[in-house]
């Protein structure tokens, strides 16, 4: 009998034990699902809840919670677990690494553009980066691909697909026109110039591309990357100069040309040849064309009266040269906010924004922001818009009153526009996708 007793503590201690450890399984899971569910919630006020760019979509019946896709992401809180299933916490700061598609050790995570509400205009590639035009192809930023090492990848791995079908025996002066000096751009002329293939780069604006137009501080480059000529560079927090440096002792390294301030309106096809007309006049024939011009295309524009004025400007190159002026800076995304931050501390800086609130914003642009508006570095003018820039004020108007202010100097970040003409003008496809999946060979 005392020996039945004493099993039956035995297996019921044991019992109890995994009970015991059960419960506490349970509800630290529990306890981590409430804080997940805290920062969604945080997010969905902070308007970073929805994503932007690319993004990871995780199929809630294929994933299993083991959280491999939270420990990968270079980003932080961009994926969390919650009730033992993947979910998107700040899902528009994505930067597409790639990396949680990557970790999963089920497939349930796929990596996609646009959301079934907010659908985003891309051009129509294949597999191989060309067009529905054939011998036009499209790498990097204008394809879907943002962050600077994806489009430092495709530029190389677009210029080995073109090395393997450009026609032999053509007549035209190159095998290939690079369009766009940004990541995919510089990345491909490197590419191309270790083949040895006849090439020629043309830059509407100076080399770097987007990059260039970053202000000078900002972080641009977050994980290594492989250039060609030159091999792996392991840089980590580097700022726009930095990058751009490298850039240029590379494309010096490989004796590469880049022709700048050289935009292009149009590519003609010409038998099996295209040429590529500058807004110069000048002519470039080429059996092959490869787009890196980014998305942004040009910047957009206000249409308010006096905005063809000097003063005004589409991008804040040297803000530590710019001190005691009267500075408007319009609009209410990350790149104005930044700007306004960097103006601030040495000029009298006045934010306009058309909507009522901030959204989108970084987490840490938007505490900034705010803390900058109460504590009276910023003036804050929300449903506001500028109808006329003269030069020495700007007029805003606000509720169907009108605001005037001394000005100096005007900076608009008000996005940039699509490319879309010059694309249709050449006979490239494009269509508004809505949760359109990326194809794993992007990364």
């Amino acid at each position: 009998m005392e020996m039945i007793l004493e099993e039956i503590l035995i297996y019921g201690g044991g019992l109890l034990l995994c009970v015991l450890v059960m419960f506490l399984y349970v509800k630290t899971k529990s306890k981590k699902s409430e804080i997940v569910e805290r920062k969604i919630e945080k997010a969905k006020e902070d308007g970073v809840y929805e994503p932007v760019s690319l993004y990871p979509f995780i199929d809630p019946n294929s994933c299993i919670g083991g959280a491999a896709c939270v420990s990968a992401c270079p980003e932080k809180d961009i994926i969390g677990v919650v009730n033992g299933k993947g979910v998107l916490i700040n899902a528009s700061n994505c930067v597409g690494h790639g990396a949680c598609f990557h970790a999963c050790p089920v497939e349930a995570i796929s990596l996609k553009i646009g959301t079934e509400k907010r659908g985003v205009d891309l051009p129509h590639v294949n597999q191989n980066f060309e067009t529905n035009i054939k011998g036009i192809f499209i790498a990097g930023e204008l394809g879907g691909m943002g962050l600077i090492k994806n489009s430092v990848e495709q530029g190389k791995q677009a210029i080995n697909n073109i090395n393997e079908i450009i026609d032999k025996n053509h007549t035209a002066s190159h095998d290939i026109v690079i369009i766009g000096a940004g990541p995919a751009g510089i990345s491909a002329s490197l590419q191309a110039k270790k083949i040895g293939l006849k090439f020629l780069t043309l830059e509407q604006d100076s080399l770097g591309g987007t990059v260039f137009n970053f202000p000078r501080a900002k972080v641009v480059m977050t994980s290594p990357m492989e250039l060609p000529g030159h091999g792996k560079v392991k840089l980590f927090e580097t700022s726009k100069t930095e990058l751009l440096d490298l850039w240029r002792t590379v494309i010096a390294e490989n004796e590469i040309k880049i022709n700048e301030n050289t935009k292009v309106s149009e590519i003609k096809k010409e038998g099996n040849n295209f040429v590529v007309v500058s807004e110069n006049g000048e002519y470039f024939s080429t059996n092959k064309v490869l787009l890196a011009i980014g998305r942004r295309g040009s910047p957009r524009k206000l249409n308010a009266k006096g905005e063809e004025l000097e003063k005004v400007a589409y991008r804040l190159l040297e803000p530590e040269l710019i001190s005691k002026k009267q500075i408007l800076v319009v609009g209410g995304g990350d790149s104005a906010i930044e700007n306004a931050l960097l103006l601030a501390p040495e000029n009298n800086v006045t934010l306009s924004y058309r909507s009522e609130n901030f959204n989108r914003l970084k987490p840490k642009n938007l505490e900034k922001i705010k803390e900058a508006i109460d504590q009276n570095l910023i003036r804050m003018e929300f449903n506001s818009v500028v109808s006329t820039i003269t030069e020495h004020e700007v007029v805003l108007t606000k509720n169907e009153e009108e605001l005037r202010f001394e000005n100096d100097l005007v900076y608009i970040f008000a996005g940039g526009e699509l490319p879309t003409q010059f694309l249709k003008k050449s006979g490239i496809e494009i269509t508004q996708r809505f949760g359109y999946t990326v194809k794993s060979h992007n990364h």
